[in-house]
């Protein structure tokens, strides 16, 4: 049997799901787009499968990995569907009682995820003085009288010193049995922000569950003896057993593959992406290759967080946009567009179609509006031309004024956009732009991260270095060679208005994967 040498990446996005493989020259050799299913896994099988028709039934054992971004976690967010019941713990009694946990949710989501919430005695404050002592008793007595599938622990300064919260899980595992979230694993400085994307990620075990079953229930279905990982937000990967732990990590791993896979297939590591699907148009920069991370708490489902996620500015322009009169949008047909389309022998016109009578196609492809009147042409391109606007004032929003920097275009839709848009040099359309998302899954690296606080002074080198070795111990858990991990992004910055002196650091690891 041939030693495998063949990777797949899959990427499951709103309209369709696409699928790449690579060969170990990183060159693609095969690649399928197909609409993504209600219930998002049949469309993964059916990308899966039209990939491995495309390479043969011998092609099979040279697979040696397969890699996954998912909208699974957020349609579960958004859908407030397969969400576990979760038991919301803080440590930081007497300090934080005035703002209790989740006071910021929506009453629908609250109701759906909330087991019953407590704040005991615990944390500490930034230079590592206890709040509180834990008191072991306090948390026996919320967990006596809740059910829940799984509880979220968050204590006050936990990235600094995440003390209670390890001995509040041990307590919890040990006696309990149940699955537990810690804050300090999951975000950044910031409780509630912080608190509130634990608990998300508690209620995302049953949904975590889900996906890596399927995911290897599919490649054991067709022979694949292959290595399964999931994409994250960051544009790296995890194993599915990290990824079990950390679902949460999961959400907007679409638009960071994206942007990773334009990258990788431009060739240019610094510029504007603007990727392109069949419902909305996700804009994003890359600095050195990688996603710019946003700067801002970031919203997922009406709840504030504070992980790390791509800075992305969404749009409503899309190939499957509806058009009425010189107008275009919000609503799109999405992964109807083949049925729908007027270029496709439908009756709704869409951008497509507008693009179509400016004429604009992906190349090779002859569409035709067929016998349509002057006017109605006119009308589309009138609505073309509005929504190269509304493309125009995006990218000026993500420059941030600064032109000069090149915009590459990815996604099925990306011959939407015109050659030329004011702000950039020079708008790139790489060979795979239609699969970047996927292109991006498939050459991602494993990667760690610790954003914690530690005090200034003589100790600063040991602090730093430890820092590191710990973000490098998180990409290793996450699948990276650690013979190859490298430090990939560390920030220090000095924190004022503090009876001592103290520093933040955030630091990030990545390397290949364990071959």
């Amino acid at each position: 049997m041939a030693e495998p040498d063949l990777r797949i990446g899959i990427d499951v996005g709103g309209t369709n799901t696409d699928a790449v493989v690579l060969d170990s020259g990183d060159r693609v050799i095969a690649k399928a787009k197909r609409p993504t299913s209600r219930d998002v896994t049949e469309g993964l099988r059916a990308a899966l499968d039209a990939v491995l028709d495309e390479l043969g039934p011998h092609a099979h054992g040279r697979i040696g990995r397969v890699m996954l971004g998912t909208t699974h976690a957020t349609n579960a967010i958004l859908e407030r569907r397969n969400l576990g019941r979760v038991a919301v713990l803080r440590l930081g009694a007497p300090a934080t009682t005035a703002v209790p946990p989740l006071s910021d949710w929506p009453d629908g989501l609250r109701e759906v995820v909330s087991a019953g919430e407590a704040v005991v005695p615990g944390g500490h404050y930034v230079d590592g003085r206890e709040i509180g002592r834990l008191d072991p008793g306090s948390i026996r007595r919320f967990l006596d009288g809740v059910e829940a599938d799984a509880v979220a622990v968050t204590a006050v300064f936990s990235p600094a010193t995440a003390d209670h919260e390890r001995a509040a899980e041990e307590l919890i595992r040990s006696e309990y049995g149940l699955p537990v979230s810690v804050s300090h694993e999951i975000g950044s400085l910031g409780l509630l922000e912080r608190e509130n994307a634990t608990v998300l990620n508690a209620a995302l075990y049953e949904v975590a569950g889900h996906v890596t079953s399927a995911l290897t229930a599919a490649l054991a279905e067709r022979g694949l003896a292959a290595t399964p990982y999931l994409a994250q937000n960051d544009g790296t990967l995890m194993t599915l057993e990290h990824a079990a732990r950390l679902p949460v990590s999961t959400i907007g791993s679409g638009p960071a593959n994206s942007l990773r896979g334009a990258a990788f297939l431009s060739g240019v590591p610094d510029a504007v992406v603007a990727d392109v699907g069949g419902t909305s148009t996700d804009l994003g920069v890359l600095t050195g290759g990688f996603p710019r991370e946003s700067a801002a708490a970031v919203e997922i489902g009406g709840v504030l967080t504070n992980f790390r996620m791509p800075d992305i500015l969404a749009i409503a322009l899309g190939g499957g946009t509806v058009v009425r009169g010189a107008k275009a949008g919000p609503d799109s047909v999405g992964y109807r567009i083949a049925e729908e389309a007027l270029v496709f022998g439908g009756g709704t016109a869409t951008l497509t179609d507008a693009a179509v009578a400016a004429g604009r196609r992906p190349p090779g492809v002859t569409w035709d509006l067929g016998d349509i009147s002057e006017d109605f042409r006119d009308t589309l391109q009138r609505a073309i031309a509005a929504t190269d606007a509304l493309a125009a004032d995006a990218v000026d929003r993500m420059t941030l004024g600064r032109a000069g920097r090149p915009l590459v275009a990815v996604g099925g839709g990306a011959f939407l956009l015109p050659e030329r848009i004011p702000g950039v040099s020079r708008v790139i359309r790489p060979e795979h732009a239609e699969v970047a998302n996927a292109v991006g899954a498939a050459i991602a690296l494993a990667s760690g991260r610790v954003d914690t606080i530690m005090p200034a002074g003589e100790s600063r080198t040991k602090a730093i270095e430890r820092v590191r070795r710990e973000a490098a111990a998180r990409a290793v858990a996450a699948g990276a060679d650690p013979d190859l991990v490298q430090i990939v992004d560390l920030l220090e910055v000095p924190l004022s208005y503090l009876a001592e002196p103290a520093v933040r650091i955030h630091a990030k690891a990545a390397g290949p994967l364990t071959r």
